[in-house]
């Protein structure tokens, strides 16, 4: 029987693929396992390493048809399960950003797949061919035109830590508040607010753009949830973006990540379904 304890070496690194692949953990996981399976059955497979990494891909790509179809009919915006960075496995971490993860949802799966393989995993372009059954050339083609896709949302000038912070916490005070002015020092013109639902709670179903429109829709939830405002339960990180969890309306738990660009708020993004914060809740028990 293959060896498990080389499995289990393997499993974050797996799971850290198959995550930025599908956008949700427990998927990862689910489709890791199903891995460790055939695995388990395998006999002598080479390469151990290159081996689990093609058939995590391969499990991944076949997952993606039916998630894109799931997604045609998801309910309002759709955003990947928030990773706080307390929680998330120290091998998930890496510079992939929600924004870079959205970014990734525009591409087809085989060219998400050779970005992520190549760029991110350091897989070799003859290996990347063998995984996704293309030729070296096809495979350079696919991982160019997602290199561009992905590049074009990745910052420039990454904020600092300490200006990260301080931008957070005022946005957290002026959102809580709905103070139009200290949103209009912190918020770029063109920001764009996302936020997922998925059905479950209220949620925005559109991407909410430029700032005039933020600065009516947090005034008007401050009005609205004047006797229940927001709650800060953490100030966090989220896949790489600074952000905070908190709770609205009394009851329903969010994360909000935020993208900063050149000092200022470029996107908000929101989660509030709860199927997406399970992970979320048990971290700030």
């Amino acid at each position: 029987m293959p060896d498990s304890t080389l499995f289990e070496a393997e499993r974050p690194r797996l799971v850290r693929l198959a995550y930025r692949m599908t956008g949700s953990l427990a998927e990862a996981e689910d489709l890791v396992q199903d891995a460790w399976l055939r695995w388990s059955r395998a006999e002598g497979a080479n390469a151990p390493e290159a081996w689990l990494t093609r058939v995590v891909t391969r499990l991944c790509l076949d997952h993606l048809k039916s998630a894109r179809v799931r997604r045609e009919t998801y309910v309002g915006a759709w955003l990947p399960e928030p990773l706080l960075g307390a929680v998330e496995p120290d091998d998930l971490a890496d510079d992939l950003t929600v924004t870079l993860m959205l970014a990734m949802e525009r591409l087809s799966p085989l060219e998400r797949a050779a970005f992520l393989l190549h760029d991110i995993f350091d897989v070799d372009l003859p290996e990347v061919a063998r995984t996704l059954d293309r030729a070296p050339a096809t495979v350079r083609q696919l991982a160019s035109r997602a290199r561009r896709h992905v590049t074009e949302a990745r910052a420039r000038y990454p904020v600092n830590a300490k200006e990260a912070a301080r931008i957070t916490s005022a946005f957290f005070t002026a959102a809580r508040d709905g103070d139009a002015r200290a949103l209009s020092d912190l918020l770029a013109e063109d920001v764009a607010i996302h936020s997922d639902g998925g059905g479950r709670v209220l949620a925005f179903h559109n991407v909410i753009r430029g700032m005039a429109k933020a600065q009516r829709l947090f005034t008007g939830l401050r009005r609205k949830y004047r006797d229940t405002p927001l709650e800060l339960l953490r100030f966090v990180t989220i896949d790489g973006l600074p952000g905070y969890v908190s709770r609205t309306g009394g009851s329903v738990l969010q994360t909000t990540a935020l993208d900063i660009r050149d000092g200022r708020i470029a996107a908000i993004y929101i989660v509030r379904n709860p199927d997406k914060l399970t992970r979320v809740a048990a971290a700030l028990r």
